[in-house]
């Protein structure tokens, strides 16, 4: 069978984790973060730590969960292992359909999005300026939109665990580096006196192509992973 797929190339990986980067949800929690750090009076200094105190939260547990599913994955026998590829190809597919829809009609129906009680919370949350508080909340963050938005990570774990190695798992911590990279550039941005009013209007406008691009990423990434499984493509 076409299991014996070899690792994506690192094309694959930087793509998909660069479009995956521009998560509304990470992004968002830390901009209110920073908001009510500097609202308070706290000076750029400390915005700057608590900014990659919760950057290091997310890479962290981001990181443990990708290891952990790729090893549950390597796990399962070979022949199980196609039709679960197969499986999370459609999954994705599906996902990818529901981000576009989010382009043309935002909010209406159906969306993957973090519930509304989730969200709450993480407001909550980001409120509390203690360094294992904000530590709490990048944990909290990565652990409620893995299952909710985490469809390109979940496509690009399958084909790790076809082929798991050092290389592989270098490949999971690049991911992870572009992943929360987005992160570290507004955190810097604001530090070199870029207006957190500007962010938040970046994220606001730019919220319709993120999902479109998402999307279409997924719908292509999705027939990957189905082509590896099935053998019509073999990556050496």
């Amino acid at each position: 069978m076409g299991i014996e797929a070899q690792l994506p190339t690192i094309l694959t990986v930087i793509l998909t984790a660069a479009i995956d980067s521009i998560n509304p949800c990470a992004i968002g929690v830390l901009i209110l973060m920073i908001s009510v750090v500097l609202g308070s009076g706290g000076s750029i200094k400390r915005m700057v730590f608590l900014g990659f105190v919760y950057t290091a939260s997310v890479f962290v547990v981001y990181l443990a969960a990708g290891i952990g599913l790729v090893y549950y994955f390597a796990s399962i026998p070979l022949f199980v292992v196609e039709y679960l590829s197969i499986s999370v190809g459609i999954f994705v597919i599906f996902a990818g359909l529901l981000e576009i829809k989010d382009y043309f009609w935002y909010g209406r129906g159906f969306s993957l999005s973090i519930p509304k009680t989730a969200s709450q919370k993480l407001h909550n949350y980001a409120s509390r300026m203690s360094v294992w508080g904000i530590m709490f909340l990048g944990a909290f963050v990565s652990a409620v939109e893995l299952p909710c938005t985490g469809a390109p990570y979940l496509a690009i774990i399958t084909i790790l665990s076809q082929y798991f190695d050092f290389t592989a798992l270098m490949l999971l911590v690049l991911y992870n580096f572009i992943f929360v990279s987005p992160l570290i550039i507004i955190i810097l941005l604001i530090a070199a006196g870029k207006k957190i009013e500007d962010i938040q209007q970046w994220k606001q406008d730019s919220r319709g192509t993120m999902r479109l691009f998402i999307g279409l990423l997924l719908i292509a990434l999705s027939w990957f992973l189905i082509l590896i499984a099935n053998g019509t493509i073999n990556l050496g």
